[in-house]
């Protein structure tokens, strides 16, 4: 990677993504991190939705809160999988009533988990692009979809891949979210196929910085993504040295994205992993600069 340094994050927007919590001791590491974070004013902030609804209730729990105690922009994450098209339409009511106005339309994974073969739910939308144009149909939402700097995994090719987002793009996308994905040679590959696709919604570089890099390779290999040998030698054999650990996975995020800024990139969203440390250190690095003052989140329990 070529860093210059001494670049600075002045006009650069920001999104956080977080998970909804599962039990009580995780909800109040949640609304610390909420509260840490919103200090960095992110245009917006995501929570994820498991697969087949999984998660619907507590991910409705943490959006509401959201919208409704703290000066953050909630978008909740939306599947196809394990909904008819009423149903999801039902669901889409819900969250709309909750104050969200914002949705990350996935595909979402097999419901039989890695290794089986995805099959739409009978009734249901068979693919983001198809839950996009439902959305769009439903209301004047703003609409993320994901995308591929190294493509699907299950995309035949990288035709085949971006022709996937142009036709959620087509269908009603304001934004694509990238997968995570650490050599940025690989987004500006990826940049140039979309621009040559006739493509122009902001393509947002997703940051993952490195917490557990054991987990973050089975991820990858799961999701498509490659972790470079650097990585591995940067990080590998301080696993049992937390510090210096830390010090090494937010220097390497730091040096992405400030390269990424360097290439013109004014839009990053973070998988947090519901934590603020590392980010707060990646971003500092990266020069960001965090508001006065912000709406705190309440506390844990506090009436809306």
């Amino acid at each position: 990677m070529s860093v210059n340094p001494t670049i600075g994050a002045e006009g650069v927007r920001l999104s956080f993504e977080f998970f909804p919590p599962k039990n009580a001791e995780m909800e109040d590491q949640l609304w610390e991190t909420i509260a840490d974070l919103e200090t960095w004013n992110p245009d917006f902030v995501s929570v994820t939705y498991g697969a087949g609804g999984t998660t619907r209730a507590p991910t409705l729990s943490t959006v509401g809160r959201i919208a409704a105690q703290t000066g953050l922009k909630p978008a909740s994450h939306l599947t196809c999988v394990g909904a008819t098209r009423e149903e999801t339409h039902a669901i889409v009511s819900e969250f709309h009533a909750a104050g969200i106005r914002h949705f990350v339309a996935l595909r979402g994974d097999p419901q039989g988990g890695v290794g089986t073969v995805y099959q739409p739910t009978p009734g249901g939308y068979a693919n983001a692009a198809e839950l996009a144009a439902g959305l769009r149909a439903l209301g004047n939402y703003e609409i993320s979809v994901s995308a591929y700097p190294e493509k699907h995994p299950e995309s035949a090719d990288f035709s085949a891949d971006i022709d996937m987002l142009k036709r959620k793009v087509d269908a009603g996308a304001t934004r694509a979210l990238t997968q995570f994905f650490f050599e940025n040679d690989h987004y500006e590959r990826y940049m140039e196929r979309v621009a040559a696709a006739g493509i122009n919604i902001p393509i947002v570089p997703g940051i993952l910085p490195i917490h557990n890099l054991a987990q973050v390779r089975k991820f990858a290999g799961l999701c498509g993504a490659t972790v470079p040998d650097y990585v591995i030698a940067r990080l590998g054999t301080i696993d049992d040295l937390p510090g210096e650990r830390f010090k090494a996975a937010s220097a390497l995020a730091a040096e992405q994205v400030r390269d990424l800024i360097h290439r013109g990139v004014k839009e990053f969203h973070f998988y947090t992993m519901n934590r603020s440390p590392l980010v707060n250190a990646v971003l500092e690095q990266s020069a960001f600069r965090r508001v006065e003052s912000v709406p705190v989140a309440k506390p844990r329990g506090a009436a809306a």
